[in-house]
């Protein structure tokens, strides 16, 4: 018999802790960094290009909930696919991200812009290079956890630990049944549904079929290491030991 459905679908980074809106966490992170902007220039600190943690993923791993966690064991600042896709898709508010640190830095982001492009081939369509604005403004600003996206193929290499989890098929879809309350085919039917748009845009705006392992410090297979805190405190001593302990 199948399983009562909960009212909302399967969405890539949804386990059931209840989140701000993209529009809630944009509002209250432009208002935190004018504040923070207005004290820096006080201090006249220089700029700083902020060591990142990039997270790649299969779509039901469970990605979000160990970022939580990791948030939790050192300083980062989570971004995560909706919000990327809310600000890269929204010029407005990529430009008054961009506007907020060139008034600290002014031309900075434009200078590390210009060296991204140079370097990342893939760098092309208008919503590349508007992601790319975003992530550099973003990552330019405080240490920051990325998920999803491929992020870590945009941002400095020596300036990113990129991590990927991996899991079975049978993993997801059980995870998918827990959190949704749904039957197996179902939960089979949202992955083979978020599977083919994540296909989609890797091969859109990377030009690559799905991410490949060349740009990845660390793979975690959540099928022999299934507690989401113990996954976090891995990342967490790899940061460590690629950035040191004060970062």
């Amino acid at each position: 018999m199948k399983k009562e459905a909960k009212p909302s679908g399967y969405q890539p980074g949804f386990y059931g802790k209840k989140r701000q809106s993209a529009d809630q966490w944009v509002e209250a992170y432009f208002k935190k960094w004018a504040l923070e902007e207005t004290r820096k220039k006080q201090e006249d600190t220089p700029p700083t290009v902020f060591p990142c943690i990039c997270f790649s993923r299969r779509i039901g791993v469970g990605a979000l909930e160990i970022a939580d966690l990791l948030a939790d064991l050192k300083p980062l600042r989570i971004v995560d696919r909706q919000l990327m896709e809310h600000m890269a898709q929204d010029a407005s508010l990529s430009m008054k991200l961009i506007e907020l640190f060139d008034e600290r830095y002014p031309g900075r982001i434009n200078e590390l812009f210009t060296m991204l492009t140079s370097e990342k081939t893939f760098i092309k369509s208008d919503y590349a290079r508007q992601l790319t604005k975003t992530v550099t403004a973003l990552a330019s600003a405080e240490p920051t956890l990325f998920v999803g996206r491929g992020i870590h193929l945009i941002l400095p290499r020596d300036q990113t630990l990129s991590v990927r989890f991996i899991c079975s098929t049978e993993f997801r879809i059980k995870r998918l049944t827990d959190i949704l309350n749904i039957d197996k085919t179902e939960a089979q039917s949202h992955l083979d549904r978020c599977d083919r748009e994540q296909q989609k845009f890797f091969k859109t705006v990377y030009q690559k079929e799905e991410t490949d392992l060349e740009g990845i410090d660390l793979i975690i297979n959540r099928d022999h290491l299934n507690g989401a805190l113990e996954a976090a405190k891995i990342v967490a001593c790899a940061y460590e030991q690629k950035f040191g302990p004060e970062k």
